[in-house]
C-alpha cells in the first residue's frame, strides 16, 4: 500500500472515514485503502460489514470500540509493528472525531508507527455547511454530559462563546438539551439537523425556545447534530444567569417544592455538591 512512506519494515495505520449515511459517500481513496488492508478495526463489525458488502471487500474485521480500547489498541499495536497494514473506521463518518480511536493513535505515534489520514465524511461539517451559520469561525463542543446538572454547567461556561456552537446529541435527549440552552443561552437562533445525508434527512431551524417546543411535541430520531449561534451583541451582559438564590425561590414557587428539595435540584442542575451549594446561597444573601 503506498501512501507517501516506506512501510516495509513497519505497518500503518489509516483512518478511513466512511459514509454517515448514504453509501455512496465515500472516496476512491478510501475503498482501495480498505481493499489493501490486512485489517479493519470497526466500531461495531455489523455496522462495517454492511459498507463492505455494499462495495464487495472481503477483508478481516476485529471490533474496536470504548469498551474494548483499553486492550485492543496494544494488540494492535503489535500487529502494526509486524507490518501489519490496519484500516481504523467508526460507525460513520471519520474515526477518533467524537469516536473511539484517540488512544490507538497516540499509542502509535509513541511507537513510531506512521498513522494516515483518509479523510471524507463527517455529520457537523456537512451540518454546519448547510446550516446558514457563520463558518469562518466555529467551536466544535461535541457530545455534551448526559447528566442535567454536568450539561447545565458546560453551557453556562460556552455562554459568552462568540463563535457558533456545533453539538452532537443523543434523539432521546435533544429536548431535554434544548431547554437547558434556551433557559442559560436566551433566545439564538439554531438548527437541528437530522439524519443528514440519509432518506430522512431534515433541518429545522429557529430560536432554541421554538425547537425545543417541536422536540417536546414530536420525539425526533436518527443521528442529532444541533448548532447553535453566536448571541446577539450585549446578550451576555443583558442576560445574566439567575442566581443560586434566584433559582431556588423560582422553583419553590413554579415546581412547589420545599426549600431543601429546591435547593438540592438547584445545585444538581449547576453541578454543584450539597456543601458548595450551601455556602454558594449563603454568600448570595
Amino acid at each position: 500500500m503506498t501512501e507517501g512512506h516506506d512501510n516495509s519494515q513497519t505497518g500503518c495505520l489509516y483512518l478511513v472515514a466512511t459514509p454517515i449515511g448514504n453509501l455512496e459517500d465515500i472516496t476512491l481513496r478510501a475503498l482501495r485503502v480498505l481493499k489493501e488492508a490486512d485489517l479493519i478495526a470497526c466500531e461495531d463489525t455489523r455496522q462495517t460489514q454492511k459498507l463492505l458488502q455494499h462495495y464487495a471487500i472481503h477483508k478481516e474485521m476485529v471490533s474496536y470500540h470504548a469498551h474494548n480500547e483499553l486492550t485492543r489498541a496494544p494488540e494492535l499495536v503489535i500487529q502494526l509493528e509486524e507490518g501489519a497494514q490496519v484500516a481504523l473506521v467508526s460507525d460513520a463518518g471519520t474515526p477518533v472525531v467524537s469516536d473511539p480511536g484517540h488512544r490507538l493513535v497516540v499509542l502509535c505515534l509513541r511507537h513510531h508507527i506512521p498513522v494516515v489520514p483518509i479523510p471524507g465524511p463527517s455529520a457537523f461539517v456537512a451540518a454546519l455547511a448547510a446550516s446558514g451559520m457563520p463558518t469562518d469561525e466555529f467551536l466544535f463542543v461535541g457530545f455534551l454530559p448526559p447528566r442535567a446538572g454536568a450539561r447545565r454547567k458546560k453551557l453556562d461556561a460556552l455562554r459568552s462563546e462568540p463563535r457558533p456552537l456545533v453539538l452532537y446529541e443523543a434523539p432521546h435527549r435533544l429536548a431535554e438539551t434544548l431547554a437547558d440552552a434556551a433557559e442559560i443561552l436566551g433566545a439564538r437562533h439554531a438548527v437541528v439537523a437530522r439524519e443528514v445525508t440519509k432518506i430522512h434527512e431534515e433541518f429545522l431551524r429557529g430560536p432554541l425556545g421554538e425547537l425545543r417546543d417541536a422536540a417536546r411535541q414530536r420525539a425526533p430520531r436518527g443521528e442529532i447534530t444541533l448548532l447553535i449561534g453566536p448571541a446577539v451583541e450585549g446578550e451576555a451582559q443583558a442576560a445574566p444567569s439567575v442566581s443560586l438564590k434566584q433559582r431556588v425561590a423560582q422553583l419553590e414557587t413554579e415546581s412547589g417544592l420545599d426549600r431543601k428539595a429546591a435547593l438540592k435540584q438547584a445545585a444538581r442542575e449547576r453541578g454543584l455538591g450539597k456543601r458548595e451549594a450551601y455556602k454558594q446561597l449563603l454568600l448570595e444573601r
